[in-house]
């Protein structure tokens, strides 16, 4: 989850909600891609999860990348709670995921090599202590009662009113994991196009990447049970969102939409102040009773935009929000699958014709079915296979139109990154489905088998 925004000036008109957007546009060559992933700890010995503070903890971890790998700390409330370097940094999910929001980088060869270092410095501190990080969609044994909360005021918030507004809020906070990535866009238009792209196939991502069939120590029915915890979270700020199909959506319809969405907090001197359930307009009229008569700066505005959790979102760059958590090939392949569907304009094109027929019914329904069968889902005559296949090719395509070559000059692109992705839609599997088949088979019903098979 996001750390607290800042440098935003005081909102003086409505249009600067939507002048905040439009900031975001850039001329292509100035786009960039910024990776972000979360990942379990756990105790080597015992399976459980890593608390957050000890010899043995999440605070340790923080402080062995902070002293021997350079990161800058981030405190709260004298707790330290991430780290930063070099446009990127280390935060904490509410159930202590470790997640690396990566620095905006130009190629996804970067982005892999930035995944790599990070994973390598996380397994030097977590060897030492006795520590493992796994990668999995949701968390396959653990109990709400054996999670940690974090000691960050935000998460105290929201942990209490998600049990108000769904029933799945806090299983989200504290035992799921994803991979993200982020992307940016060139005027109102492109962002538009792509973020239709991004919410009609992102029920294809979900399916690609589906890697949390287990849930509190048994099968769970789904292959994304990630994707099935998202579907019960909050209907308010969550799901497929129908109007971005709409004609005349752009960036106004978006400033709408977010108003409407309840707030959970107003950021002030360091502390996170109870917002909860109230509403960002009467924000602007100064009439929020949590602060009244203030009204909001544009660095309100931002982190209000953090708190809206559709599968896909729109800040100054849109964020794919659809994957499971997974092991590293898979880190690199959620980025160059969305890049090469989004970056060459011809791919784009080819990827909203493959699109642009579905409606909001059958949208929804694929998500529903994704997170379900996954690659084995048909929906009103689409068979989410075939759809994968097809969205894989285009994605292949479009990096090879890129051209971005390695650093050495001798990988001429970047479609190498999606050769995880060519061997999933090849063998109609996921990880998902990988796993129950050695859960069945090999492991012999034994889960705690996923652990050293799977971890970093």
């Amino acid at each position: 989850m996001s750390i607290p925004q800042s440098g935003g000036g005081p909102i003086e008109r409505h249009e600067q909600l939507a002048e905040y957007l439009a900031e975001g546009c850039k001329p292509k060559e100035d786009w960039r891609i910024g990776t972000e992933h979360e990942k379990f700890g756990y105790c080597k010995d015992t399976l459980r999860p890593l608390p957050y503070d000890g010899p043995r903890s999440i605070r340790a971890m923080l402080e062995g990348l902070r002293d021997r790998h350079g990161w800058n700390p981030l405190e709260e409330g004298g707790n330290l709670i991430g780290l930063v370097k070099d446009g990127a940094n280390i935060s904490l999910e509410p159930g202590g995921q470790l997640e690396l929001s990566g620095a905006p980088l130009e190629t996804i060869h970067e982005t892999c090599d930035e995944v790599n270092t990070h994973l390598r410095e996380v397994k030097d501190i977590a060897d030492e202590i006795g520590a493992g990080f796994i990668g999995l969609g949701a968390a396959p044994l653990w109990t709400h009662e054996e999670m940690p909360m974090m000691p960050k005021g935000r998460y105290k918030l929201m942990d209490s009113y998600m049990q108000k507004v769904g029933t799945m809020g806090r299983v989200m906070m504290r035992r799921t994991c994803t991979v993200q990535v982020n992307l940016d866009f060139s005027s109102e238009a492109d962002m538009v196009q792509k973020m239709r792209v991004a919410l009609a196939l992102q029920p294809v991502a979900t399916a690609l990447f589906a890697n949390s069939p287990f849930f509190e120590g048994a099968k769970n029915g789904h292959k994304s049970w990630r994707s099935r915890v998202w579907r019960d979270l909050d209907a308010n700020r969550t799901g497929m969102l129908p109007f971005v199909f709409d004609e005349g959506f752009g960036f106004e319809a978006w400033v709408q939409y977010a108003l409407d969405v309840p707030m959970y907090f107003v950021y002030r001197d360091g502390e996170y102040i109870d917002a909860l359930g109230m509403s960002f307009r009467d924000f602007l009229a100064g009439k929020l009773p949590a602060l009244p008569g203030e009204t909001p700066t544009l660095s309100d505005w931002a982190d209000h935009l953090t708190t809206i959790f559709p599968e896909a979102r729109v800040k100054k760059f849109i964020e794919m929000r659809g994957a499971d958590g997974g092991p590293w090939r898979r880190l690199c392949a959620l980025p160059a699958f969305w890049v090469g569907l989004t970056y060459d304009q011809s791919a784009l094109d080819a990827a909203w014709d493959l699109v642009k027929g579905f409606d909001a019914e059958t949208r929804e329904e694929m998500r529903v079915a994704a997170s379900v069968e996954g690659l084995s889902a048909k929906v009103g005559g689409h068979s989410m296979l075939d759809l994968a296949r097809e969205a894989v090719a285009i994605s292949h395509a479009g990096l090879k139109a890129r051209a971005r070559p390695g650093a050495d000059g001798l990988i001429p692109d970047e479609t190498h990154f999606l050769n995880a992705l060519h061997e999933t839609v090849e063998s109609g599997q996921s990880l998902a489905d990988e796993l129950l088949e050695k859960y069945d088979g090999d492991w012999g019903g034994d889960m705690t088998q996923v652990f050293p098979d799977y971890s970093y």
